[in-house]
């Protein structure tokens, strides 16, 4: 395992920030690590880095104790904070000679050229910082937590404040980095988790409240008893006809000609959506099972607990 959490409760005074929290990370998973504001993300991370210690439980970073091996550890990972702080009137590649001196590294030219290749970074490395572009500034701080081939990754927030050009360029160099290490993703962004995570944790007040692969986490929460279709006509069709229809419970109109029809999950309605639209002369343009989103199952889980 690369990241063993056991019975994990840290407080603040008399604050509660982690409850009994427990789960463990595979060597090489992308995992998204989900929750609100004030969840706990936070303070799990840092415990996880050994920055804090836990009030009580243990974790372990691969097969090491974070109280005894703190140093160590510290050399296994690498973290990519939400604010991102660097140090804008240095240029890149100084910058990162400068992280690759605190890791005492060997050979830093080599190392300094292989992650700027890796990070895209190659047509910037001549620049200050503080000249770049907000999305090859998140490179850089991908760079740094890189220097020193750490086996984990800790990112968090790694997109935010993007443009979607910068999230696709850095959720695909995120993507390319799992291959080969375990990586641990801080997001509210929803499509991002879709994107490249394959594992989804999501913590709230404290508590995981969920731990599963994303298929398999949706297809738990999922309600077996009704199905969800959206069809698109091309002309306008009455809901109270679409309601008609046997095994139909409910309709809603998303948009002109557009709808969302919950049905019994026993009826395949569709034929049926299809025999109306002939006998009503109209042209079904689209027609699809929709499946619950990520976003919904964060909702649930998130929601009044």
């Amino acid at each position: 395992m690369s990241i063993e959490v056991h019975h994990v409760t840290k407080f603040y005074g008399n604050q509660k920030a982690l409850d009994d929290v427990t789960f463990t990370v595979n060597k090489g998973e992308i995992f998204g690590f989900l929750g609100p504001n004030g969840a706990g993300k936070t303070t799990m991370m840092k415990i996880i880095m050994g920055v804090i210690p836990p009030t009580l439980g243990a974790v372990k970073v691969n097969g090491l104790d974070i109280l005894t091996h703190e140093i160590e550890i510290k050399r296994q990972i690498g973290y990519l904070p939400e604010n991102n702080p660097l140090y804008y009137e240095m240029y890149v590649r100084e910058y990162l000679l400068f992280v690759a001196s605190i890791y005492k590294l060997k050979n830093k030219k080599q190392r300094i050229d292989e992650i700027i290749e890796q990070t895209g970074l190659t047509i910037e490395q001549h620049k200050t910082i503080g000249s770049l572009s907000k999305g090859y500034k998140q490179r850089v701080g991908i760079a740094q937590a890189l220097i020193h081939n750490p086996s984990v990754l800790i990112l968090d927030e790694p997109t935010s404040g993007l443009d979607p050009n910068q999230i696709i360029e850095i959720r695909n160099l995120i993507a390319q980095i799992g291959k080969n290490k375990t990586v641990l993703l801080s997001t509210h962004i929803m499509q991002e988790v879709e994107a490249i995570c394959n594992r989804v944790i999501i913590i709230n007040k404290g508590k995981i409240v969920a731990d599963s692969q994303k298929e398999a986490l949706r297809e738990e929460l999922t309600d077996k008893s009704k199905q969800i279709i959206y069809v698109e006509f091309d002309k306008g069709i009455s809901i109270e006809d679409l309601q008609n229809i046997k095994g139909v419970r409910k309709v809603k109109s998303i948009r002109k000609m557009q709808y969302l029809i919950e049905a019994h999950a026993d009826d395949d309605i569709r034929p049926l959506l299809f025999q109306l639209a002939v006998k009503k002369q109209v042209t079904v343009l689209s027609m699809q099972k929709k499946e619950k989103s990520l976003e919904e199952v964060f909702h649930e889980l998130t929601q009044n607990i």
